[in-house]
């Protein structure tokens, strides 16, 4: 053998001994950023969940990033969108749907999916989700996006203080909680109590109370027969909801912390045993059950109190859901898509309600819950669910579609606060402030019609 042949031997060898010692080159990976609205210990599940995706999907890398809060996470959306680097799923609260609608950032699911019946092996299954949620997330016939962290109001109650006040439940409506808290101030001093009630002012609450009494809170079916061109804020109905609010706080049972949106300081009152009710989303429902109980309090869970006078046609859910971003790369859309659907299966959702509160919003999810025993031993986490599942769907119970509903709840919530801390008259404010609220809906449909 000549040198040439035997260089020619030795590098055969060696190129064939590489092949069999170098790794296989890894497949390579699609990247899916998610945007969510938290940074706490529901950021922290997410992101477990992601991990456990993609092991099982390692095609894709599911990557989930936190946001503070659903106005945060839509001005990250708008700079995301303008500088064309969008992440592919993005959180968006329920009364910005209407604006998740007009801004064209996102994709209909039931548009991405085209009648597909599984993506890579997960099953496609929206007949199984509660139906106020269906109703919710249906706009012009097609589901929009993917139900999430869905929440419902309910009324938590210190059962050492029910029982010293003599009751054998808790209020079931206005009129009772108004008797409750007149026992209560009576007993104050010894109760320890700074008062009877409190829940965050925020414009939320409000919506509810107007969604129990059958009442639209704008006009064309409440935006969803057509665009709404104005809202209801001096209806009758709203007026005497205002009414009844600042009745409470001027007779000192309703508690104000001074802050507008103060979720934690209506947490804490519970919590540290300063009142005997609080009224707040049942998406706390484990974290305040847990924290009452690591200070020696049991916290009892019922419906949101009604007014007696109109009767209870049902609740609105609140919170969020998850939008797939549209013009995405067709990989990325794919891994969007097996992303949702696993994310929102039956296992995931009942996993969910565990370790929140947020309605379990698959049918499946509630019987695999029932069958664990999940309900019986923890009857707290029932009350939202039978509370949203026993609600007449109507056009008021579907909660009401406009694109300027974040900046009408923010004058709701101011107007109730200077009605609290420097009185007047309601039908004066409220005749104000939906002049203000009508004015700016104009003005935003004009950008959009």
């Amino acid at each position: 053998m000549n040198i040439r042949k035997l260089v020619i031997a030795v590098v055969a060898l060696a190129l064939l001994v590489g092949a069999f010692s170098l790794p296989a080159v890894a497949q390579e990976k699609t990247d899916v950023k998610v945007w969510i609205a938290f940074t706490d210990v529901r950021l922290d599940w997410s992101r477990e969940r992601a991990a456990e995706f993609n092991k099982l999907f390692p095609q894709f890398n599911v990557t989930i990033d936190g946001y503070a809060n659903y106005e945060e996470i839509q001005q990250a959306t708008d700079l995301a969108i303008q500088q064309k680097n969008p992440p592919a799923i993005v959180q968006w609260f329920e009364v910005g749907t209407q604006r998740a609608r007009d801004f064209g950032y996102f994709k209909s699911i039931a548009d991405a999916l085209e009648g597909r019946t599984e993506v890579n092996g997960v099953p496609v299954n929206f007949d199984d989700f509660i139906q106020p949620v269906v109703d919710y997330y249906t706009l012009d016939g097609k589901f929009t996006s993917m139900p999430w962290n869905s929440s419902s109001p309910t009324l938590y109650t210190n059962v050492a203080m029910m029982k010293e006040l003599g009751l054998e439940k808790p209020p079931a409506t206005w009129q009772e909680l108004e008797a409750a808290c007149a026992k209560v101030m009576e007993m104050k001093a010894k109760l320890g109590v700074d008062g009877c009630v409190t829940w965050p002012n925020h414009g939320w609450f409000v919506e509810q109370w107007m969604a129990q009494r059958n009442a639209l809170y704008a006009n064309n079916g409440n935006g969803r027969d057509a665009r709404a061109t104005e809202v209801f804020l001096d209806s009758e109905d709203m007026i005497a909801i205002i009414s009844w609010w600042q009745k409470m706080y001027q007779k000192g049972y309703y508690i104000y912390s001074g802050r507008q949106r103060d979720w934690n300081a209506t947490e804490q009152a519970i919590q540290s045993g300063k009142v005997p009710f609080i009224i707040t989303s049942s998406a706390d429902t484990a974290n305040i059950t847990n924290a009452a109980k690591a200070n020696g309090i049991d916290i009892l869970t019922s419906r949101m109190p009604y007014d007696a006078e109109k009767g209870w046609t049902g609740n609105l859910i609140g919170g969020a859901s998850l939008w797939l971003v549209d013009g995405l790369p067709e990989k990325v859309e794919e891994g969007a898509l097996t992303f949702l659907l696993w994310f929102t299966n039956t296992e995931n959702i009942a996993e969910w309600h565990k370790v929140t509160g947020y309605l379990p919003l698959r049918n499946s999810s509630v019987e695999l819950l029932e069958k664990e025993g999940w309900f019986q031993k923890n009857p707290n986490f029932l009350t939202a669910v039978e509370q949203i599942r026993q609600t007449t769907v109507t056009p008021a119970t579907r909660g009401a579609l406009l694109g300027t509903f974040p900046q009408t709840r923010n004058i709701v919530t101011r107007v109730m606060e200077e009605l609290m801390l420097q009185g007047g008259d309601p039908v004066a404010a409220m005749k104000a402030a939906k002049a203000e609220a009508d004015k700016l809906l104009k003005e935003y449909n004009a950008l959009y019609q």
